[in-house]
């Protein structure tokens, strides 16, 4: 499978930013891409920096407008797509949404962010209600896709859970990067772990891991920090944890990458966790903590 990634800087004009991605989607058609995935809430910039009544307006209509225009796209170019929208889905009720559209146009099915952090700059349970569609993989005329979104990536349960109910690939629109005063040091250990968790999901699981995120510096609206240095790095890694790609943290970067869908089943007959999982065993995982 050609699996086609966006890794944009966006701005404060909603519009411009979704006629570049809808640009991007066509380039990456054209370049083969079967599949494409965009980043987490990228209409916008990340409003999630301040909690403000105020960026409410930008949540939309699942289906509506927006869902519209990327439903076209995707029929025009004959790909599946992963989009990420702020959904509102009634006065006061908003949620963060992966939708997925199919070759015809048609929404294939979508996936409500489940775990939603709250740190500074990241004030997301101001504006999200966490999901309640659970864990299910979305089918599409490509295959089985195990969509998550973002802070659900440092999550195994979530994986696992996807894997179980027979998703062939798992994949994570994504917004993070760097509070700009860590040291340089404290930023890569971050960045790394970011990236060493979901290779474990792939290795556990014996699936490729799509995961694109943002990039560029977006500034803290209040002042309070000195903002967000999205730090890129969008990447695949191949069902033992292997990277097949991974984009640069400091730029742009449209790309398509093949990925090989026999290979899980290979690597799953070498490393057949799911058949020595002690299932018996684990009943505390239903619990906050085992004191």
């Amino acid at each position: 499978m050609k699996i086609g990634i966006i890794q944009q800087r966006n701005s404060n004009d909603v519009k411009a930013n979704r006629e570049t991605l809808i640009s991007k989607i066509r380039k990456l058609a054209a370049m083969g891409a079967q599949l494409v995935v965009l980043p987490e809430l990228h209409d916008s910039l990340y409003f999630c920096q301040v909690e403000s009544v105020d960026n409410f307006d930008l949540a939309v209509d699942i289906p509506g407008k927006e869902t519209q225009e990327y439903a076209a796209v995707a029929r025009e170019c004959g790909i599946v797509l992963v989009t990420s929208l702020f959904e509102k889905r009634a006065t006061g009720l908003y949620h963060n949404t992966a939708v997925v559209f199919d070759t015809d146009g048609s929404v294939a099915g979508q996936y409500r962010k489940m775990h939603i952090p709250d740190d500074p700059a990241y004030y997301e349970k101001f504006y999200f209600t966490p999901g309640d569609l659970g864990f299910h993989p979305i089918d599409t005329s490509l295959g089985r896709l195990g969509v998550m979104v973002c802070w659900d990536q440092w999550y195994p349960e979530g994986a696992r859970l996807m894997a179980m109910r027979g998703a062939e690939l798992l994949i994570y629109p994504t917004a993070i990067g760097y509070e700009s005063s860590d040291t340089p040091d404290e930023q890569e250990r971050q960045r790394e772990a970011w990236t060493t968790v979901q290779r474990g999901h792939a290795v556990a699981n014996g699936l490729h891991v799509i995961t694109v995120n943002r990039v560029g510096h977006e500034p803290d609206p209040s002042g309070q920090t000195r903002g967000i240095q999205f730090w890129g790095s969008s990447f695949v890694a191949g069902p033992q944890g292997e990277l097949i790609y991974r984009a640069p943290n400091d730029s742009e970067d449209l790309q398509v990458i093949d990925i090989d869908m026999e290979r899980s089943e290979q690597v799953r007959r070498w490393w057949p966790f799911l058949r020595d999982r002690r299932i018996e065993c684990y009943g505390g995982l239903d619990k906050r903590f085992l004191d």
